[in-house]
């Protein structure tokens, strides 16, 4: 996925490095902070200095790397005024040693200090030997971080530097990434809004080996997911393929054919209109009054118009079937006006090659299947299919809006605000 260049303009972010192996990975992790237009500082522990020097910190991040041996009072160079610059305060490799001082409040290093002052929300990358990390005191110091202002993330399960396989390895950089682009890029429209995105073309079977798809990627409807991810959103991702190197954490569902997607995406919407608690007001009678965000559904999946009207068991001979093999196709199922879309505002995709009458049949689909608006991709042929980029009409009943040709996360980001005003 093409990230872009200015994703994390203007934010601050103070990288906070303790004694780990894993401490390679905070390389790769502040270049794509930087690489995504943050501006990043770093801290790290004396132990953390004899796996990686400070100058290959500084010579990523063009700051000076802060540290027990150097702060100073006579300019901001210091832990109260680094946390006052920080947007974002992540910690990643954190130790066990670290996270067991986070969790009692001890200060007895430049990057604790630092993170006692950082008044913020705070990003926790654990790294340690399973039996350390697994440890109930560990657990539990976990725990007390979870409920101060801490978000955890999931190590992995491998090979450890210690030969030893088991849970302990630090979260990937990109996975780190995408938490803090989160942290930083929340939009309050969005956030915990439940919202359903469909992508990728459906594949209907023939026979076992066989199968009637189309060419669509599934890139946009991951680009589009990833951006409501950073924007807050409880996102659910229904597709038959995925693009590389989407958040971790974020709900994915992978199918197959029109049937699977239509089973999931129909228990999805029954999920998303029953709701869960994203406010709660005290009234004065004491009741609950609960306040859901209204749901979206982003519905870019390529759905065949047609499929195999009898999918076969088993591998067809070419023996058997001679010199001409056809197939009786029957007209499938129309996806976006078979489900029940009440109560939900609802976005449809249409790739179009006609580019004389791309925005009137776009218009025409907002009508006949009863959906709040239309993202329209004018296509010169297969080739733009699985591209990095995209450009896209936005169009309501009422107007046109245009996003320009860009990265497909990025244009995600355009849809994302012209949707907001529906």
């Amino acid at each position: 996925m093409l990230i872009p260049s200015d994703l994390l303009k203007n934010k601050k972010i103070l990288l906070g490095v303790t004694g780990s192996i894993a401490v390679y990975k905070s390389l790769d992790l502040v270049r794509l902070f930087v690489k995504a237009g943050a501006e990043v500082k770093v801290v790290m522990s004396a132990s953390a200095k004899k796996f990686v020097t400070p100058l290959t910190f500084e010579t990523l991040t063009s700051n000076q790397v802060l540290d027990d041996t150097n702060e100073s009072w006579v300019n901001e160079h210091n832990h109260i005024k680094s946390a006052d610059w920080a947007d974002l305060f992540v910690i990643a490799p954190a130790t066990a040693n670290t996270i067991g001082k986070l969790a009692n409040a001890i200060a007895d290093n430049m990057l604790l200090q630092c993170s006692l002052a950082f008044a913020g929300m705070k990003i926790l990358a654990p790294s340690a030997n399973t039996h350390m990390l697994e440890n109930p005191i560990t657990q539990a110091n976990l725990k007390m971080l979870a409920i101060a202002n801490y978000t955890i993330l999931n190590t992995q399960t491998k090979e450890l530097a210690c030969k030893t396989v088991g849970d302990g390895a630090m979260a990937e950089p990109i996975d780190v990434f995408w938490q803090s682009a989160r942290a930083l890029l929340k939009d309050e429209f969005w956030e915990e809004r439940m919202v359903i995105v469909t992508g990728g073309g459906t594949v209907e079977k023939i026979d076992e080996v066989r199968y009637l798809s189309n060419f669509s990627s599934g890139k946009m409807a991951s680009s589009l997911a990833t951006a409501l991810y950073c924007r807050g959103a409880d996102v659910n991702l229904i597709a038959t393929r995925f693009d590389t190197q989407l958040p971790k954490s974020m709900h994915t569902i992978e199918v197959t054919d029109t049937q699977d997607m239509l089973e999931y995406l129909t228990a999805s919407l029954r999920i998303a209109k029953k709701g869960k608690l994203s406010k709660a007001t005290l009234l004065k009678d004491e009741h609950i009054h609960l306040i859901q965000k209204k749901p979206y559904l982003f519905m870019a999946a390529a759905v065949s118009d047609y499929v195999p009207e009898f999918a076969q068991s088993g591998k067809l001979k070419k023996e058997v079937l001679g010199e001409k093999f056809e197939i009786r196709l029957k007209k499938n199922i129309d996806l976006l006006s078979s489900i029940d879309k009440s109560d939900i505002t609802t976005v449809g995709f249409k790739a179009e090659m006609d580019e004389f009458n791309a925005i009137s049949n776009a218009s025409e689909m907002i009508k006949a299947k009863n959906i709040d608006a239309v993202c329209l991709n004018v296509l010169k042929d297969s080739s733009d299919f699985g591209s990095d980029t995209n450009k896209i009409e936005f169009i309501t009943r009422e107007k046109v809006e245009s996003i320009p040709h860009a990265g497909k996360l990025e244009v995600s980001f355009g849809i994302l605000d012209y949707a907001k005003s529906l």
